[in-house]
Order: structure tokens, then C-alpha cells, then sequence
């Protein structure tokens, strides 16, 4: 294996040339842009990136699209990139300042520099424990919901790069990073900050600062390239060994290696039903789709037994899994009301629903299918895939219907596991946004009514605009009850309702007792009660709190069990 080294704007150049290209084991651009900005601050302070894998071939070795738009190569050999896609599509965007394509949208990535953040590392990365790159987040819809301006603006200000906003892009000490590459004078940046000659104190600072941004592209990565005699089997093998060990992708992401590997041509199957199911409004990792094809193909949904199957084992089992996962989307949304997957506590809900969908021939009786969706809504509120070992539970629920059971038997499996159906006040004690209950909270409220306390629209997730965007809210917000209940305490599902952001940021720190009697005023007292909000007067003070969260505990868990039928 040899191995050379080369500059983030040589790989660039690579990329774009067409003279590094992606070959089908490789899963998609998926990086989520806050990612892309914990790069930049990487590269900026000099920490270490990895490597870059590459296989230089002179096999017709299928291949898929990158994000970016790429020349024809114009050479028969070609170098296929194994590992560092993510990486190099992110700084190919940023640097040419260019949209990648993510599912077949063009998605800018626009990071700011603070010219003036501190010299020490003041925010530390945190880490995703649902374990998924695939979000189109920026660094505001990761603050607290009930976070005033001010406060955001003091998180940023200890940040190095930022994912762009229209209030921070209009700060002078803040500049776009893509316009930063594009020009090697200092001269546009320094005067939109203030800085005027010389003699201004910030001039070497902040000069100096470009200077390093700008030597970003002068990065270099070590690349080790695979020899020309492997074949693609054994390079496949490689990839995935290499990930496996390094622990870098998902078990999904080495399975789909190994079915692509065997089934030339499935991935782009695979996406364009991944993508036509983001179209009917669920967008699912492909991890999930991979999920319920194994468990089609095999009855079970681990991936171990992926490199002992044969590509017709797949092919057979797509046509089935595939058709399963429409009827389930179909019943998720329209039968179960869950139209987003937002809403639920597990996509492995959808996995089981389609197999027992295809197992009955998509023939269900009207009193099975008011079991099923039962099911599926308790078992969502409970968190049936979220405790213990998921895909252990999920395979239980698998043989169960292998073995001939139906929507009772599921039900049955599921009492086993949660003991008693029904929600009780004290299950929702300690619980918080993460909650599986909470996502069943919103559904119980929208169909009990629920409106904004300004715009009297019905609460949903859809709705257009940052104004009409959907926030949860503190009742009694975390400001009010500082210095008197812990930051958990503050957080108790019991405090928290659903309104648009305007809504949460007009009412900002008000103690329940201010604001109430203007929301009754404007939208009467029903708009709290949807919420199961109670309003008695002596409730609503700090010392109160407690109680507030006991009675408000019985009225939501009275109104989940209506909504889920127990």
C-alpha cells in the first residue's frame, strides 16, 4: 500500500477534475452542517483530521455521484475515495463557496469566522448519541428554545465558527469563510470590522487570523492508496474491516458495502425509494430501509449474516420490504395520525409494521387494524424499541409474527415488556423533552385542539416561517425558576407546552402569572386547556411549582390515555 500526502486545495482540485470519484459501497454525503463547522475549527487550530483512503483501479467498478459536481475524467485509471468523502465534500463547498447536492437538493454550506474569538477553546464539541450525520441543522436550532438574543449571542461570541445566520452575517466582526478563500486580501474584511490603519491594535490580530484561516487549504492529509492488482471484492472487504475496526461508520453503512458489493446497481434502488419516501414526508436514514430488507430477507434484522447472502436473496426481498414499508408509512399517517418521523420514538415501528402487513397480505380486518393502531401508538408512548437492546425487541416482535401472531399478540409481547398500558401521572414524573411520552403529548394535544396563543393556528410541524415555527415552552420559564429548582426540575415534561417561537419569545421569562391573563383574553381559556394547562391562581407562584407539576402530571396523563384509548 502506498502512501503520499496532499493539501486540502490539491484534493479539491482532485474532486473536482473528476480524478477522485465515489464508488457504490460508498454511502452518500450525509454531514450535517454543524459538523462541517467542528472541521473548520479543526483544520483552523491545527488538530488532526485522519487519513484519506483511496484505491487506484483500472476496473469498471460502479460508481455513484458525489455531492459536488465533478468533471470527466479523462484518464482510464481512476482513484476511488474509501474513506474521506464527508471530509472533502465539505471543504470543496466551503472553499468554492458552492451547494452540495444532498437527495437531490442543491444545500448551501455557509460558515462564519469571528475575527475576534477568544485564543483559548471556550465551547466543546457535543456528541451525538442518536449516532446519525443526516441533519440540515444550524448552531441557533441547537440553543434552548426559551434562549433570549442576548444569550445566544454571548454562546457565539466564544465560538470560532458558526453556521451562517442572517443576524451574525450582519455583525462586522463576523465574515463568511467562502469569502475569505475567494480573496487574498485583507483589506474589505478589516474595514467592515472597524479597523482602520496600522495603528489600530486589532489590525495584526485580526490579519493574522485570515492568514491562518487561508492556510486551511494548505492542510495536508496523509492518503493511503490500495494496489491496483486488488479486486473489488477484497477491497470492499477492506473498507469494511477498516471501518469496523475504526469504528467510524454504523453497521448499516458496512452492510450497505457488502449488498453493493454483491448487487451492483442497488444503491441507487435503494435511494430513490429512500427519496420518494422523504417526498411522502419521511425522511429516513437509509440505515432503516437496509433494516427492513434484512428483516425480509432473513426474519430477523441484525446485519451479521449480510456477506453469506446471495445479491438474489436482496433482489427477491426488496420487491416485499419495500411494498411493506409504503403500507406502513400509509398506516403510520392516516390510520395512527403519525405523519412525521418526528413523532416517533423509533422508525423500527415502521419495520414491524410493514412485515406484518406483508405477512397478511395486506388484507386486515377493520377490527385488527383498530389493534394495530393501538399498537403502535402505545407501543410508540411507551417506547417499545427504546428500552434495552432494540434490535433484540425488535426480532422478538418478528418471530412473533413469523410464528403466525397478529395485532393481539403484539399487544400481548408489549404488556410483557411495559407491564400496564396506561399512562399514570407518576410515569411521567421526571420525564423530559427526550421522553418518548413527550413526542405522544403533541399528538394528544393537536388532536384534542391545540392553537398558538397568538396566531390561533393548530400547533403542527409543518408550518412555514420562523415566526410560525413550533417550539416547546417552559410554562414557567427556566429564568423564573433559577436559584429555586434544579435545571431538570425546570425541564419536567409537566412544564412544557407547545406555541409558535414569536409566541415563546414575546412571553421570554414572564412567570405564568403575568402572562395568563393575556393569553386568556386574546384566545380564551381553551387554548390552555388543550394543553391541559391548570390556571388556578395559587398555582402559578415558584413556591407552588411542585403542585403545579403534580395536577398538571394527572391532567396530561388523563388526556394521553383518552387519546391512546387505555
Amino acid at each position: 500500500m502506498a502512501k503520499t500526502e496532499a493539501s486540502v486545495e490539491e484534493l479539491v482540485g482532485m474532486i473536482e477534475r473528476g480524478e477522485l470519484r465515489l464508488p457504490e459501497m460508498q454511502r452518500r454525503y450525509v454531514w450535517g452542517k454543524t459538523r462541517v463547522r467542528d472541521l473548520f475549527d479543526s483544520l483552523y487550530r491545527g488538530y488532526p483530521s485522519g487519513t484519506i483512503l483511496l484505491w487506484e483501479t483500472d476496473e469498471a467498478v460502479p460508481l455513484q455521484e458525489m455531492g459536488v459536481a465533478q468533471q470527466t475524467n479523462p484518464y482510464r485509471s481512476t482513484r476511488l475515495l474509501l474513506d474521506g468523502q464527508q471530509r472533502l465534500t465539505s471543504l470543496w463547498a466551503v472553499l468554492r463557496g458552492e451547494p452540495v447536492t444532498v437527495r437531490d437538493r442543491k444545500r448551501p454550506v455557509e460558515l462564519l469566522f469571528n475575527l475576534d474569538h477568544p485564543e483559548e477553546l471556550a465551547v466543546v464539541t457535543e456528541v451525538n448519541e442518536n449516532g446519525s450525520d443526516d441533519d440540515d441543522e444550524d448552531d441557533v436550532s441547537h440553543e434552548e428554545p426559551d434562549s433570549t438574543e442576548d444569550e445566544l449571542l454571548q454562546r457565539f461570541n466564544k465560538m470560532t465558527f458558526v453556521v451562517s445566520t442572517g443576524k451574525l452575517a450582519g455583525l462586522p466582526h463576523w465574515v463568511k469563510v467562502s469569502d475569505v478563500f475567494k480573496s487574498d486580501s485583507d483589506t474589505s474584511f478589516l474595514r467592515r470590522a472597524g479597523v482602520s490603519g496600522f495603528e489600530d491594535p486589532r489590525y495584526e490580530k485580526y490579519s493574522q487570523r485570515l492568514s491562518r484561516l487561508r492556510g486551511i487549504r494548505k492542510y495536508s492529509y496523509r492518503m493511503d492508496v490500495l494496489e491496483r492488482s486488488l479486486s473489488y471484492d477484497e477491497v470492499t472487504e477492506i473498507f469494511v474491516r477498516v471501518n469496523s475496526l475504526g469504528m467510524k461508520l454504523r453497521s448499516s453503512d458496512l452492510a450497505l458495502a457488502q449488498i453493493t458489493a454483491k448487487w451492483h446497481g442497488s444503491l441507487k434502488i435503494f435511494q430513490e425509494f429512500q427519496d420518494q419516501c422523504a417526498k411522502g414526508g419521511f425522511e429516513l436514514d437509509l440505515g432503516i430501509h437496509l433494516k427492513n430488507l434484512m428483516a425480509f430477507a432473513t426474519g430477523q434484522s441484525r446485519f451479521q449474516t449480510v456477506a453469506n447472502l446471495p445479491a438474489q436473496t436482496f433482489q427477491r426481498a426488496w420487491e416485499d420490504c419495500s411494498r411493506g414499508m409504503e403500507f406502513a408509512l400509509n398506516f403510520l399517517k392516516n390510520n395512527a395520525g403519525i405523519d412525521s418521523p418526528a413523532l416517533l420514538s423509533s422508525p423500527f415501528l415502521l419495520v414491524t409494521l410493514g412485515y406484518l402487513g406483508n405477512k397478511r397480505g395486506y388484507e386486515i380486518s377493520p377490527e385488527e387494524a383498530e389493534k394495530l393502531r393501538y399498537w403502535v401508538l402505545v407501543s410508540n408512548a411507551k417506547g417499545r424499541y427504546s428500552r434495552g437492546s432494540s434490535e433484540t425487541i425488535l426480532d422478538q416482535d418478528l418471530l412473533t409474527i413469523r410464528q403466525g401472531g397478529d395485532a393481539t399478540a403484539l399487544i400481548d409481547r408489549l404488556r410483557l415488556q411495559v407491564g400496564r398500558l396506561d399512562v399514570s401521572p407518576e410515569e411521567l414524573e421526571g420525564r423530559t423533552q427526550r421522553s418518548a411520552l413527550f413526542k405522544t403529548m403533541f399528538l394528544a394535544f393537536r388532536a384534542a385542539g391545540a392553537k398558538d396563543w397568538q396566531s390561533n393556528l393548530a400547533i403542527a410541524l409543518d408550518h412555514a416561517g420562523a415566526q410560525h415555527k413550533l417550539q416547546f415552552h417552559h410554562i414557567f420559564p427556566k429564568a423564573v425558576l433559577e436559584g429555586h429548582y434544579t435545571a431538570r426540575e425546570a425541564d419536567d415534561i409537566a412544564n412544557l407546552c407547545f406555541i409558535s417561537g414569536k409566541t415563546n419569545r414575546r412571553i421570554s421569562d414572564q412567570a405564568p402569572a403575568q402572562y395568563f391573563p393575556d393569553v386568556i383574553k386574546k384566545v380564551d381559556m381553551a387554548a390552555l386547556e388543550a394543553q391541559r394547562i391548570p390556571t388556578e391562581p395559587a398555582l402559578l407562584g415558584v413556591a407552588a411549582y411542585p403542585e403545579f407539576l403534580r395536577q398538571r402530571r394527572a391532567l396530561v396523563a388523563k388526556r394521553l390515555n383518552e387519546f391512546l384509548g387505555v
